[in-house]
């Protein structure tokens, strides 16, 4: 199996399917808790301080736009850039190019902030992406909103194109 296939990192790094799209693994989560009184977001109890996953997403899929309620640090590993699209609690349209290869505009990571809606998309046709994220305070899916295009069109009429391509035509159920 060749390492620059998916089925390879899926594989070897045993990532599942994700409701968002693409692949994952938890890798990392704190010991330690933090309550919602000591953030300033409400949180039904509790959270690990951090949580940390792979993500690998393939040129024929997408991220389906979703909103967390903590900050998500995202890392590049392996493959074609990633595009993060990022719809802004303002309303504003934001498209980063996670990569290395600074020359072309991308980034090595990038800090999606709490409360955006967010996907993302592999450009490049036929290849992949593998990324970190890191999630303070920690992942839980309670915390995971996901949107469908009518909902958003609602709110961004403006951002119309993006939107049809990242978002769930209807929810899955």
């Amino acid at each position: 199996m060749l390492t620059n296939s998916p089925e390879y990192w899926i594989s070897k790094l045993e990532l599942e399917a994700h409701p968002e799209g693409g692949y994952y693994k938890r890798t990392f989560q704190a010991q330690e808790k933090i309550t919602d009184q000591e953030l300033s977001v409400e949180f039904d109890g509790s959270r690990l301080l951090y949580t940390s996953i792979y993500f690998l997403l393939q040129s024929h899929d997408v991220s389906h736009f979703h909103r967390l309620k903590s900050d998500e640090l995202w890392y590049f590993h392996a493959g074609s850039p990633l595009t993060i699209h990022v719809i802004h609690e303002d309303g504003t349209y934001e498209e980063v190019k996670l990569g290395i290869h600074l020359e072309n505009g991308e980034i090595p990571q990038y800090l999606v902030p709490k409360n955006c809606i967010f996907g993302s998309s592999v450009m490049e046709k036929n290849t992949f992406s593998l990324v970190g994220c890191m999630v303070a305070p920690g992942f839980d899916f309670q915390d995971f909103e996901l949107f469908s295009q009518e909902e958003l069109l609602k709110q961004y009429p403006q951002h119309k194109e993006i939107i049809k391509k990242l978002a769930y035509e209807l929810l899955p159920v």
